[in-house]
């Protein structure tokens, strides 16, 4: 706990410093036991969402002293790697012990150095270990962690679908709109003949073709 204030006094754990995930990432790093039922329920849970989503996965030890340097390691070595867009650090539940790596302060100091946004997914929902403080985002278990990253794929399809309806239906009342003005224009007297643009003003065209031959021959006259 007094570590946690001391975090917190530092501004570790603020909300402004926080890095928002990003809509679909390119590539998301995982670092977690490996085969661990953590592992699958990310893998498993992401891939019903979006199934082409790709992962970057370290396999690191998630309990005991040795636990911590190499979950360090691994945040360095994806923090590192340009096309991963998002870190989940992933480990199910334990007791207070086993998750201590997790509140460990150089791990936690490491997590908060990374530029690249950290999912903290360790334990359950009444598990907090340090981790979760000062992460961009914490999840309650590996799956909340899953489905928070990931978004999905039938949900935005079908987001795309209504897009493309309003779309099409806007387009067509616009159209429809302006053809009904057209029609409507071409209705009026000025444009349903346009010979009257002629008609009317045939008298005035005599009257100066008229002017025009008589200056003509006078002027040919007084030559």
């Amino acid at each position: 706990e007094r570590l946690r204030a001391q975090l917190t006094l530092e501004g570790l754990t603020s909300i402004e410093r926080k890095q928002p995930l990003p809509f679909l990432p390119n590539v998301i790093g995982l670092i977690t036991g490996k085969d661990s039922d953590a592992e699958k329920d990310v893998l498993q849970n992401a891939r019903l969402r979006w199934p082409e989503v790709k992962f970057r996965t370290i396999h690191t030890l998630v309990q005991g002293d040795k636990a911590a340097p190499e979950v360090i390691a691994a945040i360095q070595t994806l923090d590192a790697d340009p096309e991963v867009d998002v870190i989940i650090i992933a480990r199910g539940g334990g007791d207070f012990q086993n998750l201590l790596p997790f509140s460990d302060e150089t791990l936690v100091r490491a997590a908060a150095a990374s530029h690249t946004p950290i999912v903290s997914a360790i334990g359950h929902e009444a598990d907090a270990p340090l981790l979760d403080n000062v992460a961009d985002l914490r999840a309650s278990t590996p799956t909340d962690a899953a489905k928070r990253v990931v978004p999905d794929v039938g949900e935005e399809m079908a987001k795309v679908m209504d897009a493309r309806s309003r779309i099409l239906n806007r387009t067509i009342n616009f159209i429809s709109t302006e053809w009904e003005r057209l029609t409507a224009m071409k209705s009026r007297p000025v444009l349903a003949d346009g010979e009257w643009i002629i008609s009317t003003r045939a008298e005035e065209i005599v009257r100066t073709v008229q002017r025009g031959s008589d200056l003509v021959d006078r002027a040919l006259h007084t030559a």
